[in-house]
């Protein structure tokens, strides 16, 4: 969700800020500021809503400039998208704050601070912050013992950081539930909620930990815990690309992604599988001691990820014999459940920061489940340093908040999981063998897939006048279907819902009619010949069908029915390939309805709050 950016550095650090903001645009946001202390002690601030570069026009008409400073984008949360609730928030004209998170008991702290004297110039949770820490500094001695109380008040989360124009050259920092990290330079140090923003400045980082404060300063950074203890926080070379960043050839970063993805599995694939198996430590160093007793999966997750973990049910359970229980996350921490005897817990989140699947995990240590793995692109997140085991997914920056290669790369590790489960569980070598070689194929598969490209833009027409849509799936193409819905709902804005398709007489035939889109997977496996039928059901009552379908698999366009033949590939890996295509049907349809397709509208990239 909301970006932060903070700079303590000799330099002018407006230009720091602002591009670090504009490498977080990928994260969803309604508007954006900047606070700046420069050299006479003075604290500028500049807000915009929209885009980043409405505050860059605005830094250009009046600029600001100082060796200290924060900057933010916000995805609205308490208050309307406007100037007056954009970040950051000031109090006094002394303190300036800016904040990603949610303050569950702002509305307590407002009254308090209200009845104290202090005045609200927004609707947010946010500007309690500015005005507790402005409080606080009354009694404390210092800005990090004020930011130190003020924090033991929060109920929530929140990732934020303190300027105050009397202690300048100094930010103050603190994590709880909201990821921050702290970038080292020389001479200079700087603090973002994501390492990206600051790859131009430096690739040394170090992770706040829950419960962090810190106070940066351009010589040093002093870390505390939970308790107010000091300690070190390990730092790290950051290997992300310094383009990440950059579309390339592509006009937008969706599709750069989608045609990412044969690089993305082949980059989580090597080095992990060997000799018709699949490498244990792919998972972790001590994966094979805790893989080896697993009888039971519980996967929690959110959005793709869950459709995830919906697929690799199918895999857990038919090949690697062990049950498996999927959930979303925002439902499993609110509900009792069972744990079951050597269960192993996987969440999977492209961030590592998804507010719900850590609240689960966070739980679930609590409940007894035997060992936790995270599938996860972001090393030194907190689902990474809080689990058992870790999967690096290797995906590559993903900037787009329509989810393409991530989930692409999520299918792929949770398919050697299978195999590295099934191992200790009856799965013959030769079962194995074919997983493995299957998985080998896969980015040869998806480069021959991804060459329907021009056929699926033309497709893409027929949806041009059209509000509504149904996918059908059946097996392990069932949460492809949904995932293929979500897509074309995310970034086109059509209604679209996925069935099962043996559930068409139970509901979803009485959709069905002219205006009614019907876009079906269709792999050549067992059920096919299922799916014929429900095709004829569909045809029989005027819908119109769109079919991608195996080579083999003896559909056949007409009037009421357009095929787009898929390459046969393996049944193992058949829901990996079949996601691309509805991939690119999304793409294209929200080019033509004219969306904003890599920051569609109300979402966020990386969801930090409930």
């Amino acid at each position: 969700m909301c970006g932060i950016v903070g700079a303590v550095a000799q330099r002018d650090v407006s230009e720091i800020l602002v591009e670090g903001l504009q490498r977080l645009e990928y994260r969803g946001y309604d508007s954006a500021g900047v606070a700046i202390l420069d050299e006479q002690g003075n604290l500028g601030r500049a807000r915009r809503v929209g885009k980043v570069k409405q505050l860059r026009n605005a830094l250009t008409e009046q600029p600001l400039s100082g060796g200290t400073g924060i900057a933010h984008t916000r995805w609205a949360t308490h208050g309307e998208p406007s100037e007056r609730n954009a970040h950051p928030h000031l109090s006094c004209d002394d303190i300036a704050v800016v904040h990603n998170g949610i303050i569950e008991n702002h509305v307590e702290l407002r009254s308090m601070l209200q009845g104290l004297g202090y005045v609200f110039a927004s609707d947010t949770d946010t500007e309690v912050i500015a005005h507790l820490v402005h409080h606080e500094l009354k009694s404390a001695d210092s800005l990090l013992a004020a930011v130190q109380v003020t924090v033991k008040q929060l109920h929530g989360a929140y990732g934020t950081v303190v300027v105050d124009r009397r202690q300048p050259e100094r930010l103050v920092v603190a994590r709880s539930g909201s990821p921050l990290v702290i970038g080292y330079g020389v001479g200079e140090h700087f603090v973002a909620s994501d390492q990206l923003a600051l790859l131009p400045v430096t690739r040394r980082f170090a992770f706040l930990e829950e419960g962090d404060v810190a106070e940066v300063t351009r010589r040093e950074v002093n870390i505390f815990d939970i308790d107010g203890n000091a300690v070190e926080r390990d730092i790290t070379e950051s290997n992300v690309s310094h383009d990440a960043g950059d579309k390339g050839q592509y006009r937008h970063y969706m599709m750069k992604e989608i045609h990412e993805q044969p690089m993305a599995l082949q980059r989580t694939l090597d080095g992990r599988l060997a000799n018709g198996k699949v490498i244990d430590e792919a998972f972790g160093e001590n994966a094979a001691q805790l893989l080896s007793k697993v009888k039971h999966v519980q996967i929690i997750a959110c959005g793709t990820s869950y459709h995830a973990g919906m697929t690799a049910r199918y895999w857990l359970e038919q090949h690697a014999n062990v049950s498996c229980n999927v959930e979303i996350a925002s439902e499993f921490r609110y509900r009792r459940s069972h744990v079951f005897p050597d269960s192993l817990l996987v969440t999977i989140s492209q961030s590592g920061e998804t507010a719900d699947t850590l609240a689960a995990l966070r739980l679930a240590k609590e409940m007894g489940y035997m060992a936790s793995l995270t599938i996860c692109n972001v090393p030194g997140s907190s689902l990474v340093r809080e689990s058992d085991m870790a999967y690096m997914m290797k995906a590559g920056a993903e900037i787009g908040v329509a989810s393409t290669k991530a989930f692409t790369v999520q299918l792929a590790a949770l398919a050697m999981l299978t195999g590295a489960i099934g191992a200790y569980n009856g799965m013959s070598a030769d079962t194995q063998a074919q997983l493995v070689q299957s998985l080998q194929a896969l980015p040869s598969k998806v480069e021959q897939t991804l060459a329907l490209n021009d056929d699926i833009e033309a497709l893409a027409e027929d949806f041009a006048d059209k509000q509504h849509a149904l996918f059908l799936g059946r097996g392990d193409q069932y949460p492809i279907a949904m995932e293929g819905a979500l897509k074309l709902k995310e970034i086109s804005y059509i209604h679209a819902e996925a069935y099962a398709s043996g559930e068409l007489k139970h509901g979803p035939l009485a959709l069905i009619d002219a205006d009614m889109p019907v876009i079906v997977v269709a792999p050549n496996n067992e059920l096919l010949e299922k799916l014929h039928s429900n095709v004829e059901e569909v045809r029989a009552r005027g819908g119109l069908m769109y079919v991608f379908a195996d080579v083999d698999a003896k559909f056949e366009s007409d009037d009421t029915m357009k095929v787009i033949p898929v390459p046969h590939c393996d049944e193992f890996i058949a829901p990996i390939i079949y996601t691309l295509p509805l991939q690119l049907l999304s793409y294209y349809v929200a080019l033509i309805k004219g969306t904003d397709v890599d920051q569609p509208r109300n979402l966020a990239k990386s969801v930090t709050v409930e």
